[in-house]
Formats: structure tokens, sequence, C-alpha cells
């Protein structure tokens, strides 16, 4: 009992020694864990400021500072006019019969009131057609009638059609082009750039290389917010023969945009307003976003922002193979050319030149944009459905849009 109290001090003295020695201990992991942290936060803080400073001349300073893209930026980036021209498209009113749209089916099968969803899924604009006549228009979560809406790569759509456009006017020869005969700098960085054609770049099966990391420095980065966008295109590289491969790839339309200025020998979104926009007669003036002031190139993989009635009055132009009126704007044989499901010179039948087809409705095809921007086209039905939003909203759009369309053609 003796030796058994004698241990007891003994080992209150050894757990307090071990005690302020885990403290010291504790105390210095402490001072080394705030120094790393401070190091860290003086790093990113410093990063952030380099960021804040080179957002005119960098695409990693814009992707750290403005993160992913977003519809807001249509305020970021500077913007080129498209003008509408003196001749509008009128779209009268028009009716369905009750309850046609009251529900609409998911892409589960489960058929679900179309208000609260477009209501509840950061829709802003909903705008459907029936040949000439709006059949149903709804406003909401910020959007309005009067409030031009970015497309994302429904642009890609708009550059599909000013390139059936150039072609009709003889400006360019064929999509059998090779792109090295307008950008012919190409050959000297690789000389496989030779067998690239026009319509390699339009079906998305040029073989150029593309990384999608989500990072700074990735392509899907780079060909968004470089401040260059003619030397971001002059950077591509050939991976694999053209032709094989269907892979989504932003090099594609911002190397037809040069090739597109170079042929017009005027910009983008000058070539627009007079041949597209005018022609086709938009209500409003649209524009197209510029990577950036100093170099002025349009941002042909996503930036032509308008109203929703026009991006309607576009989807009316393709319904109605390429002719307004009286005047053909662009080609019917380029419209059907264009939307086709046609394997038979390019590798994908679910996408032809920058338009997606429809594989389960024969005939039908939409331009899709980032965040959920449609512009869905039933040509036999004279239908087209708009859907613009701040982001998709957790939808799957393409199912349902199919579905609007669907009832309004079975409506009669």
């Amino acid at each position: 009992m003796t030796a058994v109290l004698l241990l007891v001090p003994v080992a209150a003295v050894a757990a307090g020694w071990l005690a302020v020695r885990l403290l010291r201990r504790r105390r210095r992991l402490l001072r080394a864990a705030v120094a790393l942290v401070t190091v860290l936060v003086v790093l990113l803080g410093g990063l952030q400021l380099w960021a804040l400073a080179a957002l005119d001349s960098s695409a990693a300073a814009r992707a750290i500072v403005w993160r992913e893209a977003d519809v807001d930026d249509i305020s970021r980036f500077p913007a080129r006019r498209i003008e509408a021209g003196p001749t509008v498209l009128a779209l009268a009113e028009g009716r369905l019969p009750a309850g046609t749209l009251d529900e609409v089916t998911d892409r589960e099968g489960d058929e679900r009131p179309l208000g609260p969803l477009v209501e509840g899924s950061a829709t802003e604009a909903l705008v459907v057609l029936r040949d000439d006549e709006v059949v149903h228009e709804w406003y909401g979560n910020g959007g309005a009638a009067d409030e031009p809406h970015t497309s994302f790569s429904v642009a890609k759509s708009v550059l599909s059609t000013l390139v059936g456009i150039a072609i009709d006017r003889g400006e360019l020869g064929s999509l059998d082009d090779p792109v090295t005969d307008h950008v012919p700098e190409l050959l000297d960085r690789d000389e496989r750039f030779a067998r690239v054609t026009l319509r390699h770049l339009v079906t998305m099966s040029s073989g150029l290389a593309y990384e999608e990391q989500g990072l700074p420095w990735s392509h899907d980065a780079t060909t968004y917010y470089a401040p260059d966008l003619r030397a971001e295109a002059l950077s591509a590289e050939v991976e694999e023969e053209p032709g094989r491969t269907w892979h989504y790839n932003n090099f594609n339309p911002l190397l037809m945009g040069l090739v597109l200025e170079r042929a017009t020998g005027t910009s983008v979104s000058a070539y627009t307003a007079r041949h597209l926009w005018g022609p086709m007669g938009a209500e409003a003036d649209a524009s197209w976003s510029l990577d950036s002031e100093d170099s002025g190139f349009e941002k042909l993989e996503s930036g032509v922002n308008a109203v929703a009635r026009d991006y309607a009055r576009f989807g009316y132009l393709v319904a109605h193979e390429g002719r307004v009126g009286d005047r053909q704007v662009v080609s019917a044989g380029w419209v059907r050319e264009a939307t086709a499901r046609d394997t038979s010179r390019d590798p994908a039948d679910h996408y032809q030149y920058w338009w997606w087809v429809d594989t389960e409705r024969p005939g039908r095809f939409s331009a899709r944009g980032n965040l959920g921007q449609h512009v869905y086209v039933d040509p036999a039905t004279d239908v087209v459905v708009v859907r613009l939003g701040r982001d998709d909203g957790g939808e799957y759009w393409p199912e349902l849009l199919r579905d609007v369309a669907d009832r309004v053609a079975a409506a009669g």
C-alpha cells in the first residue's frame, strides 16, 4: 500500500511533465498551422490581386475572378451591336385550346404542371410560336420581353446559318474547302491542318485537341475567356485524323470565325446584321460579345445576345427553310443539310452543322446553349419553342421542350 501511495505523486509529476511537453508541442504545431494559413491567405490574396489586374490580358485571370460562365457575362464582356432592319417579322397573338400546356411530361415520364415547373426552374423566358403566332409567352425570375439574354452555344447555330449565307453568296466556296485556304498560317505549325476542312469544323469532327478540366488553363476556359480569341484559335493542335470522331470543341467555331471574317472582309457582327438579323425581321438590335476591346473578335462559340422573340424569329426562319415572307435569307438546301440526321459525311447522327438533331422526332432539331438556353424547332408543324434561363434549374430541357412541341402540334 505504501509503495502504491509513493507511486501516486510520481505519476502526477510525470503526467504534469508530459502535459507541459504536449502543450508546448501543440503550441508549436498551432503556430506552424497559423503560419501556413497566413502564407496561403497572402498567396491567394496576391493571386486574386494579380487576376484583377490582368483581366484584360489573361484567360486564367478571368477564370479565377469570374469563375464559371454565367448569364451575367453579357455585362462583363464588351459587345458589338447587331442592328435590326427596317422590316420586322410581325408575330400575331395566337390561342391554344384550353389546357393544352397545363402539364408537360418530364424525362421520367411524369406529368408536371408547366407553370410551377417554369417558375421554379430559374427560367426567365418561355416563348412558343406556331407559324407566326405566339401561342404561349411567359417571363419571370428577372426576365422580360425587352431584356436581351445571352445565348451561350445557341450562337453556334447562328454561326452555322452565316456560313450557309456566305456559301450562298459565293464568299465561301464549299464546306469541303480546307481551313488552310483561308488561314494558311496554320500550315506553319502543322501540315496536317491541310486535311481539316470547313465541314470538319461545323460537324465537330476536326480532330483538334480539346481538354475540358474546369481549370483556368484548360481549353474550355481559354476558348471562352481568352482576351485574344484569334490567337487562341491559332493555337489549336491536331490530335487525330479529321472526320473520325465527334468531339464538341470550341476551337471549331473560333477558326470558322477567322475564316468568315477574312472571306467577307467585315466583322461577323456586321455580316450578321446585314445578311441575317435584318433580313429575318428581328424586332430589336442584338449584340455579339467580344473577347476584349483591344482584340475586338466575336465570341463565336457563345456570344450572341438577343430578346426572346428574336430567338423565336430565328427559329421561324429555319422552320421555313430559310425564308421569311418574300426574302430567302439562307438557301433551303443549306437548312435541310445543316439540320439533317446524316452520317454519310460526318460521324454523329445527333449533331450536324452546329445544330442538335432530335433523333426521337425525325425532322426536328434545336440550338442549345449552356445553362439551359434552347431554340427547339419542328418544321413539319411550324412550332418553335424558346427557353432562356439563369441556369437549367435542374431540368432536362430537350425532352420537356419536345413534349411542349408535341402538345402544340397535337392541338392543331
